[in-house]
């Protein structure tokens, strides 16, 4: 390989972790990556310092470009817009930081974002930029980074669960959710669930999912096996890992239907997140290499 190759390829993976942060979508992550090459080739590597700094700013200049783009096509998106799941290996688990930043719960308050806001928060927040290197990728001052930093950390933190919970919680949360839907056992899932829980359904109009949140355990409920009995199918779940934290697959009869991530505060579910749209389930069956490095 060629310099600027070699240099890509070694920071792919960051590129990618970068642009889907920012996006929430695998596929428009991709398409920025191929952006951030088709600029790359054309960069004077005697001129850099700081090749990776360099490429995550040429990144975050596209995903800001994409991100753009993304906020007006969500305006007339069929129902709530989940981010798009992606199966991820036991070291995403292991780094907590990366996990927590990748978990639906979190990407859902960044959608609350503006484009610049949610640009700052990443790269300050997930990968420890410096401000100077923020404003440049964001073509803003250092000191106007610095208050768009702190006014979007205020946001996010008043919207993030305020304590952490661990994968074994989320998966024991889980496994009573699996085990009420199978066996339809619902006085185990009002158990499991809040009284306040919220229910996302994203199924992008080419699947049927709720049009909008859903509020309350008994609504829930009635939404998670009421939903799964009228479709008179065998429903099958299993345990997976997505975006770094705990999650559940759903198969009708055999046929990949869905994947359910949740929320989980002092034991109980506040929030599920059902990702149903096909074209956003194209990469539960093979893992995504994702790295803050």
């Amino acid at each position: 390989m060629d310099a600027s190759t070699e240099a890509f390829v070694s920071h792919r993976n960051l590129l990618f972790t970068v642009a889907y942060e920012m996006l929430g979508s695998a596929a428009d992550a991709e398409d920025v990556l191929q952006e951030t090459w088709l600029r790359w080739v054309g960069v004077d590597l005697g001129e850099v310092r700081d090749e990776r700094a360099y490429l995550v700013r040429i990144t975050t200049r596209q995903a800001l470009n994409r991100l753009r783009t993304l906020t007006r096509r969500k305006e007339t998106y069929v129902g709530p817009w989940l981010p798009e799941p992606m199966l991820t290996s036991p070291d995403v688990a292991e780094d907590v930081e990366l996990a927590d930043s990748l978990s639906t719960a979190l990407m859902v308050v960044l959608e609350t974002l503006s484009p610049t806001e949610r640009a700052v928060f990443v790269l300050r927040e997930v990968f420890d930029t410096g401000y100077d290197e923020i404003a440049a990728a964001v073509d803003k001052s250092p000191a106007a980074v610095r208050q768009i930093a702190h006014r979007a950390r205020a946001h996010v933190d008043a919207r993030r669960p305020r304590q952490a919970v661990s994968a074994r919680e989320t998966r024991a949360a889980l496994a009573s959710m699996q085990h009420a839907v199978e066996t339809g056992d619902l006085r185990r899932l009002l158990d499991v669930l809040a009284p306040d829980v919220v229910y996302m359904g994203d199924g992008g109009g080419l699947r049927q999912a709720a049009r909008r949140p859903i509020v309350g355990a008994d609504k829930v409920v009635r939404m998670l096996v009421g939903g799964f009995a009228k479709t008179r199918a065998t429903v099958t779940t299993e345990p997976t890992t997505v975006n770094g934290s705990p999650a559940l697959v759903f198969r009708l009869n055999g046929e990949l239907d869905g994947v359910l991530t949740v929320r989980v505060e002092q034991g109980r579910v506040t929030g599920a997140y059902y990702v149903r749209n096909p074209e956003k389930l194209t990469r539960v069956e093979s893992e995504i290499a994702l790295s803050r490095r």
